[in-house]
Order: C-alpha cells, then sequence, then structure tokens
C-alpha cells in the first residue's frame, strides 16, 4: 500500500518541497528503499553523465528517463541545491542541480544540459546534469569502494568506482546524493 503524502498546512510550494524531501529521507532512514541491483555482483548497467570533466554512473533501473533540461520553475525558500520543480505529464518533480549539490561552481544553461529522472521507492526526482554520455554494462568485479581517507562523511554519495579501460565512473549512491 502506497504511503499518502501529508501536505503542510501553509500550502507554500516551498514548503511543499521541502515536506516531500523531508518524506524521502524518512524512507530512507527507515530502509524501505530498495538497494541497487549492483550488491547482488555479475554485471552493473549504469547511465553515465557528465559534471565537468567528471563521469558519473547511476543504475539504470532507478533511471526513469532523460529529458531536456530547460522548463524548470524556481521555488522560493528551497535548499540551495533544489533547482526548482518541473511539471512532467501532470507530476510535479523536485529537481536537484548536481553541481550545486556536490559544491562544484554553476555554470550556463546550455543544450548539452539534460535531467536525469529517477525514482527512489514511490518517489521521483530529476538530476540536472552537464551532459548524458551513454549506457554501459560491465562486471561488478571492475567496481572498488572509496578509500575512507579519499572522501569526507559529507561524501558519503559515492557507492564505488568502476574502473573501464582508460576511464573512471563515480558510482552514487542516489539516497545519499539526492537525499541528504
Amino acid at each position: 500500500m502506497a504511503e499518502q503524502f501529508i501536505l503542510p498546512s501553509s500550502g507554500l510550494a516551498e514548503d511543499v518541497l521541502a515536506r516531500f524531501i523531508e518524506q524521502a529521507q524518512e524512507e530512507v532512514d527507515r530502509g524501505t528503499v530498495l538497494n541497487s541491483a549492483a550488491q547482488g555482483g555479475g554485471t552493473l548497467q549504469l547511465v553515465t553523465f557528465r559534471l565537468g570533466k567528471e563521469e558519473y554512473g547511476v543504475d539504470i533501473n532507478s533511471v526513469q528517463e532523460i529529458i531536456r533540461g530547460g522548463g524548470i520553475t524556481e521555488v522560493p525558500g528551497a535548499p540551495s541545491h533544489v533547482e526548482g520543480v518541473i511539471n512532467l505529464r501532470g507530476k510535479i518533480i523536485p529537481v536537484v542541480n548536481l553541481r550545486r549539490r556536490f559544491a562544484r561552481p554553476d555554470i550556463e544553461a546550455n543544450e548539452e544540459q539534460r535531467i536525469v529522472v529517477v525514482e527512489l521507492g514511490e518517489k521521483r526526482l530529476g538530476m540536472l546534469v552537464d551532459s548524458v554520455r551513454q549506457v554501459i554494462q560491465f562486471s561488478t568485479s571492475l567496481v572498488e569502494e572509496m578509500p575512507e581517507d579519499a572522501t569526507t562523511p559529507e561524501a558519503s554519495y559515492i557507492r564505488g568506482m568502476a574502473k573501464l579501460d582508460t576511464r573512471l565512473v563515480i558510482i552514487l549512491n542516489l539516497n545519499r546524493a539526492l537525499l541528504l
């Protein structure tokens, strides 16, 4: 049975967005959001995208669709990493600017930017990225955990690093990257 979303009494857009993010974090904390299939071994299939020179990847099973980066409506009072919301076929979807989320400088809007719409449990969120690169499939034996000294506890959104030929792909833990 689906959990109901409780609207805040103020009805203000920023309060609705804050409540949405808070409720999603509560689901993560309760452990209701399923872990990715990558933990079971075998092969991993990722949608990869760029932020600057770095390449990131998310489990393809979490990705609902990829759309152009425009049409985002700002929400006053939203957290700084929330770019705003989009109306996707009648559903309001918050969009997280991953550059801001990862404390990287903003860039000007351009034709390459995309919104990667992902599903976490029953919640949908968009990730604003510089560009989408490709879908790749590889053995999970090519994935290594991030060394503890390489990141801070705040950067726990990195699930691992995939070593592919001449490049590294940072594999994101979506629950942490989008909901912290």
